[in-house]
């Protein structure tokens, strides 16, 4: 996708999201080899800045447009993200099997609540709705997940 697509997507959905004005929002191109994620934000939630970054070297989602929304739906959902964060560390100690699995819980629930809203979203807003399977790609199918399991019988 060229440059100039991205960057009319970004402020399209920036709009669209009603982040901004409420907030000074950046788009950073990553043409880094290194950098392996496809989209990330840095983020000041007291200034209401935030830098969305995307990498366009070699992401692992084709579709760049449903990237931008993943990672705005992530500046949306900052505030909700950051109470829960701050109740996991404040109740559990960090390294206790009880953190662990309220940390990894909340991401997981984090990410899969970000991507329904981004597909939801894209579905009905989005030039390209056709969702990236890019990144399952690399993952194992159904069947080698079960290889080498034994039988509970």
């Amino acid at each position: 996708m060229e440059q100039e697509k991205i960057k009319e997507l970004f402020e399209r959905y920036c709009k669209k999201l009603r982040i901004t004005p409420q907030w000074d929002v950046q788009l950073q191109l990553i043409d880094d080899p290194w950098w392996n994620k496809t989209g990330d934000f840095k983020i000041d939630c007291d200034d209401r800045k935030a830098i969305l970054m995307i990498n366009i070297l070699n992401p692992k989602n084709q579709n760049l447009e449903e990237v931008i929304i993943h990672e705005l739906m992530h500046i949306k959902l900052y505030p909700l993200d950051q109470v829960t964060e701050s109740l996991i560390i404040s109740n559990f100690e960090e390294g206790t099997p009880g953190y662990d699995f309220a940390y990894t819980q909340f991401m997981s629930s984090l990410e899969q609540t970000v991507e329904e809203l981004a597909k939801c979203f894209l579905f009905e807003f989005g030039e390209d709705r056709e969702l990236s399977f890019g990144r399952t790609s690399t993952v194992k199918s159904f069947n080698d997940l079960y290889d080498g399991l034994k039988s509970i019988e």
